[in-house]
């Protein structure tokens, strides 16, 4: 069990404990067979919520959720596409059915773009498919996770942006632009939704110990050594320090927060 700041962690002076509960409440999380997804669903069911993971490589989500279902949690794995909309609609539906419906959503899926020297160099398919899965698929998401929200008038959603959509990062044109877009996406639906009982929030994680970042390194090792090398902290990050936020977002603790931006990078866009 993970024992960062978010759970059961005592006050140095005695005093009150920090004790994030999702008792009774349904998590759906994407991207959630390996690395800060995964590590976010077994916190929110560790939390006490039932949780929906999902992910498109149907043998890895599989095995992730019953890791935790052999531990006694409720976990159900699906597997869709988040770039096309009707396999979200399907699958936000398939929750619903069997959960009863969805309180919190971490929206995580993302992919890399392959490294190119400059913008000139990337081609065209490359360019529309990272943007198909990081912004369009974050928008799928998002739209019919809101219609679920709405009917019950409350509900929490963190989106999943990164470093990228706080800087430029030269060679990787195509991934800074979807993760720009995701922070514009998220604070213009935190607007829209504020008064309707459910907010909004992102996350920009820095380079972190994911299977994104491991396939990363293994294909452009110069390019990624640049990157590691530059993080303040001196280290990469954790998924679970990561999910720590995720979860702090989407507990009633974060009630005032609306439409923000939480860098979590060992300080490299402190820079």
């Amino acid at each position: 069990m993970w024992n960062g700041f978010i759970h059961k962690q005592q006050d140095d002076g005695g005093g009150t404990t920090m004790d994030i509960r999702f008792d009774n409440k349904v998590a759906f999380v994407t991207g959630a067979a390996g690395g800060i997804g995964f590590a976010a669903a077994k916190m929110f069911a560790e939390a006490g919520a039932k949780v929906a993971m999902a992910d498109m490589n149907e043998k890895r989500i599989n095995e992730a959720a019953d890791s935790l279902n052999r531990t006694g949690y409720d976990v159900l794995p699906i597997t869709f596409d988040v770039s096309d909309e009707q396999q979200v609609k399907m699958a936000v539906e398939q929750v619903v059915s069997h959960f009863g419906k969805i309180d919190v959503a971490y929206n995580n899926v993302g992919i890399h773009a392959a490294v190119r020297e400059n913008l000139a160099d990337t081609e065209g398919w490359d360019f529309d498919h990272v943007l198909a899965v990081n912004l369009r698929g974050i928008w799928n998401c998002m739209k019919y996770e809101l219609t679920e929200m709405k009917k019950h008038g409350k509900g929490a959603i963190v989106n999943c942006s990164s470093q990228g959509g706080l800087v430029g990062l030269p060679c990787i044109g195509a991934y800074n632009a979807s993760k720009h877009g995701i922070l514009g996406l998220t604070k213009s639906a935190a607007l829209e939704y504020a008064r309707q009982g459910i907010r909004i929030n992102a996350i920009c994680p820095g380079t972190c110990e994911t299977p994104m970042v491991k396939h990363a390194i293994e294909m452009s090792p110069d390019h990624m050594a640049r990157v590691i090398d530059a993080i303040p902290l001196g280290r990469v990050g954790k998924p679970e320090e990561i999910a720590s936020m995720v979860l702090l977002l989407c507990s009633d603790y974060a009630g005032f927060a609306i439409g923000q931006t939480w860098a979590m990078d060992g300080g490299y866009t402190a820079m």
